[in-house]
């Protein structure tokens, strides 16, 4: 079992292990190995989100490469998908990103990408982690690599993102959630040049602000400032810029699945969808899949991670899916989750049905959905908890077919996370709560 990658590369508190300059030295070292082969020198690319913890990690994981003989191309502040593109469009033989996307500033990770754009596969993380872990590689000091700064790099990833809409979007007023992280600049920049009239919330990050009360996990702000200018609607994306969450005109929050059946029916019109097939996770919401169904579309169920969406995306040959939370991968233009790409497809689909935001997401009923985050010091096999497993098992026949359970770990945290759709609000909520008591007192 892995000991540092998680199901989104390897995350801690900055400054513990395994989030320390040493560790990021080594998996440097690790990295810049793994892409080495005789007569070829490897190219990394590097980018980051705006954490204060960001520029340390950075300098020592180039400097660790660089000490294998690789050459790092810096891309400073970047959101994760545009490293990933810029990985593909530099020819460097992988991306490596700084970030811990939507947790706070304290927490860092770093996250790799192939040369291709897509996140690397397990077997070839457990070869990388091997070395990191012994501590094998020298240092060769006839092969020291350079370290190049990637002056357009920005501009480049928004040319990418302007190139992904047809026509402009000038007549258009919407305000933007940046969550003070790595889309600070690059989605105001982006939406402004296509035209549109941008309201910008939260894009002055110090290091210790981003997603501090804002972005995509906490869209109040951004709903109330769209009702107050009168925007058509307003967007937020986390920390890294991989997630976006929607907010019509009417300052009502969308989720991921409601933006993925917009998308998904925008699509299909146009005969784009390829095999009528969308994937979502198990944790979409009810609705979701009652939703797809209803315009004629097949759903796939992945675990939760976009690597996981991703690799049923690939086995089906489905272009669109995502997750609830907001993560959404659209193959036609991208290889892994974009914030911004995801919200100007969305307004695509708006401005091509000539509808408010509100009238298109009522497609999808939203079941109600309570989610709990539960800190815990262990990860057993919840299977192997007796009074877990039998309050589930209680909670899961009471509801029948008119709701559901999932309990699960997190990847990347020391959480239990418990989540309950059902019929009503308060039905869900009592429901969640038995359960998440007893987790608590099992594994708290």
């Amino acid at each position: 079992m892995a000991e540092l990658f998680g199901t989104d590369g390897i995350r801690g508190v900055a400054g513990r292990y395994p989030m320390t300059a040493e560790m990021a030295l080594k998996i440097g070292k690790a990295v810049a190995h793994s892409f080495s082969r005789p007569g070829h020198t490897p190219r990394i690319a590097i980018g980051r989100d705006t954490r204060l913890s960001g520029p340390m990690l950075e300098s020592a994981f180039a400097a660790g490469a660089c000490s294998m003989g690789a050459t790092v191309l810096k891309l400073g502040v970047m959101p994760t998908p545009g490293v990933a593109l810029l990985t593909r469009s530099l020819r460097a033989d992988a991306g490596i990103v700084i970030s811990a996307s939507h947790n706070p500033y304290q927490d860092n990770g770093i996250k790799i990408f192939s040369g291709e754009g897509f996140k690397l596969p397990d077997e070839r993380e457990a070869a990388i982690e091997a070395h990191i872990l012994a501590d094998d590689l020298a240092s060769e000091p006839d092969r020291i690599g350079h370290i190049l700064k990637i002056d357009n790099a920005r501009g480049r990833y928004i040319d990418f993102l302007k190139d992904s809409l047809a026509g402009s979007l000038e007549g258009l007023k919407l305000v933007l959630d940046c969550s003070n992280g790595a889309t600070f600049k690059v989605a105001p920049a982006t939406f402004a040049e296509l035209g549109a009239t941008v309201v910008t919330l939260c894009a002055e990050p110090d290091g210790c602000n981003i997603n501090a009360g804002c972005g995509s996990q906490h869209p109040e702000k951004l709903a109330a400032a769209v009702v107050a200018e009168g925007a058509k609607l307003g967007l937020a994306f986390d920390g890294d810029g991989d997630r976006v969450i929607a907010v019509d005109e009417t300052g009502r929050v969308l989720t991921g699945d409601q933006i993925l059946v917009i998308c998904a029916a925008a699509l299909k019109r146009q005969g784009k969808l390829v095999n009528d097939t969308v994937v979502g996770t198990v944790m979409s919401n009810l609705g979701f899949g009652l939703a797809l169904k209803d315009l004629g579309i097949k759903m796939l169920t992945a675990n939760v991670g976009d690597r996981y969406v991703l690799e049923q995306m690939q086995a089906s040959g489905a272009i669109l899916g995502g997750e609830d939370s907001g993560h959404i991968i659209m193959l036609e233009h991208h290889t892994t989750g974009d914030g911004i790409l995801a919200g100007l497809q969305l307004i695509a689909a708006m401005l091509a049905e000539g509808k408010p935001l509100s009238e298109l997401a009522a497609r999808m009923q939203v079941f109600p959905q309570i989610l709990e985050n539960i800190e815990v010091k262990s990860k057993p096999d919840l299977a192997t908890l007796p009074a877990v497993a039998a309050v589930i098992s209680a909670v899961e026949s009471e509801l029948g077919e008119r709701g559901r359970v999932l309990v699960r770990y997190s990847g990347t945290q020391s959480m239990c996370r418990v989540m309950v759709e059902g019929p009503t609000e308060a039905v869900t909520r009592e429901a969640c709560a038995r359960i998440s008591a007893v987790v608590r007192r099992e594994l708290a």
